[in-house]
């Protein structure tokens, strides 16, 4: 099988035929190089291009003796040709005999043309045909295989077995199209690669393109000359005819330079083909020219094919067993979720689980200016601006092993956080979990320098010289997210969606309860309000009337008596009285317009001087107090109540300070009033704005304890905040946010505010 078959010299070409020319190429423009119409054939077989239907000559291999031509012609046409779907692979038609040489003859269709293949014929190897051993010795041990690993190895050892060439190896290719050799086989005095990687530009582009197409290629001489093809039609070029299914294809001249610069004269390779895609080669080669016989290549493209169907079981048994896994770290933390309040922060309350499910060191939960992490994550700061980064993509899943490639800032913690995977739960807020994985350093070896530039010889450029052993350090990247989980992540995202929408119609449902109850709330406080003013009344006036015609006969005890039960009465009328305004809060409509805040602090600062004119009160009010768009009497009641409490509860102070606030930010305008009066705990916030809810005794301090609630509810109403802070001893603030109508209102038409004048 060493030897290669030599071309015959040509004595006769029929007349008026002329040879394709191929187009020139160098390593500038080889990935435009036209490799599936070369216009030649390799030396070591011969070929006709027919008409398909007519048979009639197209073109053919100028290697064919002008005597044997019309022959092998003839030899076709009385063969009984099968269906020949275009673009299949090529079909043997059996042996056939010419100037008692005998030729193994195979026949394929392209779109156009009809393409038979001579090659000489070697003896039947009955049942030790190579093909044979294949499935009686080779297949049992493919199938016992662990690990894709001693796949490719048992496949190296065999090939190289089946064909007798120095070195065989079989490498897959990466997402980027460079190759590492998984396992290899080699003779003594050739290079050993296995384990290093050899750089996409080695196989460009369309030569991997057609890889897919053809599985097998065989270049038996890298030192041969083409045979060109000639074309009985003047007008039919190289590009007209498409060899990509010719085992006789004549390969890319850059090819065979690059071949004799890696020290081999023959190579072999076979393609590895996993779901539509190119996995990996079988790769041959050889330091002397070395030819196969058909039923050997058979056998090559075959041990190809049990080798990819191996490879495609194990990945995909292993990927499902890995979905399998995830998925169930999934449904735990799912079911977790729905144990709980259903909150997203509840996520990083199982650590263990949520860094299992994605294999990471670090986790995150972003909801819109709250973090939440677990394990290594970079700072809080960082994940913010990482997680708007990430949101500003607008995709439901995002991952990335080198993250620093895409997003600057990301160089800064690339210790802890070179990788990330990220899901986004909305599209209206940044509600994000994140995942991260560390920095990984990479030592890639190499068959030579891949970054090394070719060189520029008589004014073309060459394949590189040199495939010494070359060790890069890559940097920036962390463990690859794999497709299993990245398919985790996709459904976990979906699974919280509706964990969250469910948890919304929850609470949609509780708080349309709610509302329905308010409602009845504030008409039962309404009508009980309303109907007790009348015995309060009562109470007081037949006090009146009993101290008026009784109180001489009465007893200094029995006057005392009365007096409580007169301020009882009163004190009671005033809660019923600021209870009945509290519902009537609920129940009016809201007649928004624009109101002069400062219009309405200064009505409202002179009514309260006229209460205590001998009292020292220092008022800092700022000169550029907002318009703001509200209910102008229920501002006028909001803004009282706050001025009043600031009065108040500094009334122990010598001099009294209060100061007024203008309040502008991203969601609305608003005021802040500030004392320095007695204060309070911050532990109580929460109470003050209760109602009935006093931090201080009456005794202390008059009130009712309903103001700050109907603070509360005239802001809310007007869809703004309220916020309360304080310290004992040292006084308090308290303030709101109202929204806008519109950007720039302050040149509208501004209503007169209620300043308290004749509504005291």
């Amino acid at each position: 099988m060493s030897n290669v078959p030599q071309p015959p010299t040509p004595t006769e070409l029929p007349a008026g035929s002329r040879a394709l020319e191929p187009q020139q190429v160098d390593l500038s423009n080889c990935d435009l190089e036209p490799i599936r119409v070369p216009g030649s054939i390799q030396p070591h077989g011969r070929m006709l291009v027919l008409q398909p239907g007519s048979l009639a000559l197209v073109a053919w291999s100028e290697n064919w003796p002008g005597a044997e031509l019309p022959a092998a012609l003839e030899a076709v046409r009385g063969l009984s040709l099968p269906a020949l779907p275009p673009g299949g692979s090529p079909v043997s038609l059996g042996a056939v005999a010419l100037e008692e040489v005998r030729f193994d003859v195979a026949a394929h269709r392209s779109e156009n043309h009809l393409i038979v293949e001579f090659e000489a014929a070697s003896p039947s190897g009955g049942n030790e045909a190579p093909i044979y051993s294949l499935g009686r010795v080779f297949l049992p041990q493919l199938q016992e295989a662990a690990t894709v690993a001693e796949l490719c190895g048992l496949a190296a050892r065999e090939m190289k077995r089946l064909t007798g060439f120095g070195r065989c190896l079989v490498y897959r290719f990466d997402a980027t199209g460079h190759g590492e050799v998984l396992a290899e086989q080699a003779d003594a005095g050739y290079d050993s690669y296995a384990g290093h990687h050899f750089p996409a530009s080695d196989i460009p582009r369309q030569a991997r393109a057609l890889y897919l197409v053809n599985h097998f290629r065989l270049i038996a001489d890298a030192n041969y000359r083409p045979v060109s093809l000639r074309a009985a039609d003047a007008r039919l070029t190289a590009a007209d005819i498409d060899l990509s299914q010719a085992q006789l294809r004549s390969v890319s001249p850059i090819h065979l330079e690059y071949m004799r610069n890696m020290g081999t004269l023959a190579s072999m390779s076979v393609s590895i083909v996993i779901d539509g895609k190119l996995w990996g080669l079988i790769s041959c080669h050889d330091h002397a020219p070395r030819f196969l016989d058909t039923g050997t290549r058979l056998a090559c493209e075959h041990l190809g094919q049990l080798l990819s169907l191996q490879i495609q079981s194990k990945e995909s048994n292993g990927e499902v067993a890995e979905r399998l896994e995830l998925r169930q770290l999934t449904l735990q933390i799912v079911s977790h979720l729905s144990d709980s309040d259903a909150t997203l922060q509840q996520l990083t309350a199982e650590v263990s689980l949520m860094l299992r499910v994605m294999r990471a060191t670090g986790a995150a939960v972003v909801l819109d200016d709250e973090v939440w992490c677990v394990g290594d994550v970079p700072a809080r700061a960082h994940v913010q601006e990482l997680a708007a980064w990430i949101a500003g993509l607008g995709m439901e899943v995002y991952e990335s092993d080198a993250l620093a490639a895409h997003f600057a800032p990301a160089a800064q913690f690339i210790d802890v956080a070179a990788g990330v995977l990220a899901i986004s739960i909305s599209q209206v807020h940044r509600h994000l979990i994140l995942w991260f994985r560390p920095e990984i350093v990479q030592t890639v070896r190499w068959a030579g320098d891949p970054q090394k530039p070719q060189g520029l010889v008589d004014g073309r450029m060459h394949p590189r010289l040199s495939f010494a052993s070359w060790v890069e350090h890559i940097r920036g990247r962390s463990t690859p997210w794999s497709a299993a989980e990245v398919g985790a992540a996709a459904e976990l995202r979906q699974a919280l969606i509706g964990i969250v929408l469910r948890r919304a119609e929850e609470l949609a449902s509780v708080a349309s309860e709610l509302g329905r109850v308010n409602k009845e709330l504030e008409a039962f406080s309404y009508t009980v309000s309303h109907d007790l003013r009348a015995p309060m009344r009562h109470i007081a006036g037949y006090v009146d009337l009993v101290d008026q015609t009784e109180g001489k006969q009465l007893s200094e005890r029995a006057r005392r008596y009365l007096s409580h039960v007169k301020d009882a009465a009163a004190f009671a009328g005033q809660m019923v009285d600021a209870l009945l305004d509290f519902s009537r809060m609920g129940r009016s409509a809201l007649k928004q317009r624009q109101v002069d805040s400062a219009s309405l602090v200064e009505g409202l600062v002179r009514e309260l001087t006229r209460l205590e004119p001998r009292r020292k009160v220092e008022w800092q009010i700022d000169a550029d107090l907002p318009i703001l768009c509200a209910d102008p009497l229920l501002l006028q009641v909001a803004v009282r109540n706050l001025l009043a409490n600031a009065f108040k509860y500094s009334r122990t102070r010598s001099p009294s300070r209060i100061t007024v606030r203008a309040i502008r930010g991203d969601l609305g305008d608003g005021l802040e009033v500030q004392d320095n009066g007695v204060g309070f705990q911050m532990k109580y916030v929460d109470k003050l704005f209760g109602v009935f809810q006093r931090l201080h005794q009456a005794e202390e301090f008059e009130g009712t304890g309903i103001g700050l609630a109907n603070v509360k509810r005239i802001v809310e109403r007007h869809g703004g905040t309220v916020w309360a802070k304080g310290e004992i001893g040292t006084g308090a603030s308290f303030g709101f946010i109202l929204p806008r109508e519109g950007p720039d209102n302050a040149a509208a038409s501004l209503a007169p505010a209620a300043n308290g004048e004749g509504n005291a």
